[in-house]
């Protein structure tokens, strides 16, 4: 899968759990999760969820951690959808 396609699907998941869309209008370049896109720890193992089951992967616990900007779920989605 193309990486900027990727970006594009992990973004409408997490469009889905922002309080502010407006924030996706002029969103930059590696937001972070929390601060930028002001999701928090909680939603983001509904985004998890979500992830696995578009992506059809695993995620581990441990590996949610290291979520902690934009770039982080790309990279870790791309290398799980690699392993499939």
């Amino acid at each position: 899968m193309n990486e900027t396609v990727l970006r594009n699907e992990i973004i409408e998941i997490l469009k889905k759990y922002a309080i502010d869309k407006k924030i996706f209008d002029n969103l930059p370049e590696n937001p972070h999760i929390t601060n930028d896109l002001k999701i928090n720890s909680a939603r983001l193992v509904d985004i998890v969820i979500d992830m696995e089951e578009k992506f059809n992967i695993e995620i581990e616990n441990e590996s949610l951690k290291k979520l902690v900007y934009l770039n982080d779920i790309v990279h870790l989605i791309e290398t799980k959808i690699k392993m499939v």
